[in-house]
């Protein structure tokens, strides 16, 4: 983590900038993509489980807050049944021109997108079963010409269903995001969230609490309408990042409502500096990603004997022996989440375990499913590269 190391001798805004950089920058390694997003660097979805907590208003404050920082920024609004990214962009009538086979995606205050609402009269409903949503999706996916972005932001619906899995699987992406109110209704919802983006391989970036207190303007008094630090409670219990908190303020209502973001030149509002924070967060996240996807392998493959072997950037072969690579796995029925403490009986791991399959998981790592029928660990492409100088693996000659 030589990165992480620099990162920490440097002042707050040279720091940034770097983390800035490297999150733009997207993958040193990158899966193949779908054709209309080999030029983007990072695809990101932003889920919530429960609806009503308003991933959608933070989904496009987001996009547009990521703009102002330089950023090129796209949204695909992936909520078929309940489209909402053309209103708050500010483009709630925008059609997209559908005479060629490959469509380009609209533009609105910087940011671009597009939506189910962009292709049909605005008034009418989506009343379509789910195979036609999955392949509109595929459609939003792999061919519309999103060009050149360093983030493309993924408005998934509420639920854990169809649409959040078939994202998951076509768009390569970087990681989720996933935003939760502070009640324990929302939360008990957005933890189911997190497990289904964990099994399926999905590297969760953060968690966000929207609606977390109001702040009255005359007294600063601030009322914890909904309870308060849920998220922050989350994402401990989850071991994965807390990115910010987002608190209730009317600005945020009247510029959804205007198609405004509430970022774009309204730098006053509490909830606007929440979303710049928001912002710096989500990119740091980015690249630290990234960077576990960096030096990562150009190939690799599993020996006939059910090992792992790898073919690192630099030429460097590895070689992994499926029994102590077992043993290492860093899953949650492996690893005490809170302690780290190693919590797998070795003695009911057998000798003669083989690695039976390689899953690549978004830009980072691989899942290995083992044939005593253990497939929950994600080996980070970094971590495997610690452990050539340990147990379970061993550096090849050239």
């Amino acid at each position: 983590m030589t990165r992480f190391v620099i990162y920490s001798k440097m002042g707050d805004m040279e720091a940034l900038s770097s983390f800035v950089a490297a999150a733009r920058r997207g993958p040193s390694v990158r899966p193949s993509a779908p054709a209309g997003l080999e030029n983007v660097a990072n695809v990101v979805a932003v889920g919530s489980g429960k609806g009503g907590v308003g991933k959608s208003t933070v989904a496009a404050n987001l996009a547009a807050a990521l703009v102002r920082r330089g950023a090129r920024v796209g949204v695909l609004d992936a909520d078929v049944y309940g489209p909402s990214q053309p209103r708050l962009l500010g483009a709630a009538s925008a059609k997209a021109d559908r005479s060629r086979e490959i469509l380009a995606p609209l533009e609105s205050r910087g940011v671009k997108f597009m939506s189910v609402q962009a292709l049909m009269p605005t008034d009418s409903p989506v009343v379509w079963r789910a195979p036609m949503v999955v392949k509109l999706l595929h459609d939003f996916v792999g061919a519309v010409a999103w060009g050149s972005l360093d983030y493309l932001l993924v408005d998934l619906p509420p639920g854990t269903g169809d649409i959040q899995l078939t994202l998951a699987q076509s768009a390569g992406l970087t990681g989720a995001v996933v935003v939760t109110t502070p009640q324990g209704v929302a939360l008990d919802v957005a933890r189911k969230g997190l497990k289904m983006f964990q099994q399926v391989k999905v590297p969760i970036l953060g968690i966000i609490e929207n609606m977390s207190g109001y702040v009255c303007p005359q007294c600063g008094h601030r009322e914890n309408i909904f309870l308060s630090d849920g998220g922050n409670g989350l994402a401990a219990e989850s071991g994965v990042p807390f990115l910010g908190t987002i608190p209730l303020d009317p600005a945020v209502v009247r510029s959804g409502e205007e198609g405004a973001p509430l970022v774009d030149g309204n730098d006053s509002s509490p909830a606007a500096r929440a979303f710049g924070q928001l912002a710096d967060a989500f990119e740091r996240e980015v690249a630290r990603a990234n960077d576990g996807a960096s030096g990562g392998p150009q190939s690799w493959r599993l020996t006939d004997a059910g090992a792992l072997a790898i073919v690192w950037e630099d030429g460097s072969r590895s070689s992994y022996e499926p029994y102590s690579l077992r043993l290492q796995c860093p899953c949650a029925y492996c690893v005490d989440e809170r302690t780290g403490r190693k919590v797998l009986d070795a003695a009911r791991v057998p000798l003669d375990v083989k690695i039976v399959e390689l899953r690549p998981v978004g830009l980072y790592g691989l899942s290995p499913r083992f044939s005593d029928g253990h497939d929950t660990g994600i080996f980070t492409f970094q971590k495997l590269r610690s452990l050539v100088a340990g147990e379970a693996g061993q550096t090849l000659p050239l």
